[in-house]
């Protein structure tokens, strides 16, 4: 499948492309929301995009000196039974990470752990080669945040940042560590 983007990268991976970011978690989580917030938009749904449940659609952002594109993926479910489009979903976010250098992992820190969480970060921690980042979403509160956070050291997956995508609060943290970790994104 093609995907069309509001930049203009190649597809190949050469010195002078721009680094992908994929966004994957369960649904309604707050993806888009966090891909609005790290790309200074409003909507993370490309205009000439079809099929939103079910296709990746991608945004440039810049912070700092940093460019770089983030792919926002329909809810990632692992259990087929879940609803008609979840094959094609799923799909479509092993495309988004085959074409990324970092994952930034979207879980729902007013919820707390969910079961789709442990499956998902299982997945990541088994299949996925590439740095991934834990966005606990849904903190608005700085003090109550680093207590939602807390309860997801147990995925496995390093230090959780507390985020609010809604209000902005720990995204420019989370984009530091994804720079600071990764020499593609220089």
């Amino acid at each position: 499948a093609t995907m069309r983007t509001r930049s203009s990268t190649s597809v190949g991976r050469s010195s002078k492309s721009i680094p992908r970011i994929a966004v994957v978690g369960r649904p309604n989580v707050g993806k888009s929301a966090l891909v609005n917030r790290l790309c200074g938009s409003r909507s993370a749904i490309v205009a000439d995009e079809s099929g939103v449940t079910r296709d990746r659609t991608t945004q440039l952002g810049q912070f700092g000196n940093h460019k770089y594109n983030v792919v926002d993926t329909g809810g990632l479910v692992f259990d087929d039974t879940e609803g008609v489009f979840i094959k094609d979903i799923r799909d479509q976010a092993m495309v988004a990470i085959s074409e990324s250098e970092a994952v930034i992992f979207v879980v729902d820190g007013q919820h707390g752990m969910h079961n789709m969480d442990a499956e998902i970060a299982d997945f990541l921690r088994k299949q996925v080669k590439l740095p991934t980042y834990v966005c606990v979403n849904k903190c608005e509160s700085e003090r109550m945040g680093l207590a939602q956070a807390a309860e997801f050291h147990s995925l496995g997956l390093g230090e959780p940042t507390a985020c609010s995508a809604l209000h902005g609060v720990g995204t420019a943290e989370l984009l530091e560590r994804v720079f600071a970790d990764n020499p593609n994104f220089d």
